[in-house]
């Protein structure tokens, strides 16, 4: 784990957080370049937008505006929370190398399918990322279950 992990892990948490208190789905990310420049952030919007598709990932892709691969093959993305298949697709879709998970205990996301592309995968099993999530998942079940949960 670098500096740069505890940097991107401390942002996602912090969009984790900030879709909590909007009453969303805790999930957050964060695209930080090799050179340590924030490249984008963001939160799940699901709920707030009334979106199937504002995941955390896609929400901070969105957020980093339109960019070359030259650019995010240079980038570590940063989750709270392992990716599904749509965040994982994109990711691959958008070269990244490197994806660093804030938990996996919550849900396995496409994690095999990163391995099978050679994307380096690091789970810090994050104490605060695991507390968030089942905090939310005890307090509203149902949104958990109506996406990834179910």
């Amino acid at each position: 784990m670098t500096f740069d992990d505890v940097k991107g892990m401390q942002i996602a948490y912090e969009e984790a957080l900030a879709g909590y208190n909007e009453g969303g789905i805790p999930i957050g990310a964060c695209l930080i370049h090799e050179d340590g420049r924030i490249i984008g952030r963001g939160h799940n919007m699901r709920v707030q937008k009334g979106s199937m598709t504002l995941h955390a990932e896609i929400s901070c892709f969105e957020n980093a505006g339109r960019l070359p691969a030259s650019i995010t093959s240079k980038c570590t993305l940063y989750s709270t929370l392992s990716p599904c298949t749509m965040c994982t697709g994109s990711a691959l879709l958008f070269k990244i190398p490197r994806i660093v998970i804030g938990e996996n205990k919550t849900f396995i996301g496409g994690e095999d399918w990163l391995a099978k592309n050679n994307v380096e995968l690091i789970n810090l099993n994050d104490q605060r990322c695991k507390d968030i999530m089942t905090k939310f998942i005890k307090e509203k079940p149902e949104l958990w279950n109506e996406d990834i949960g179910e």
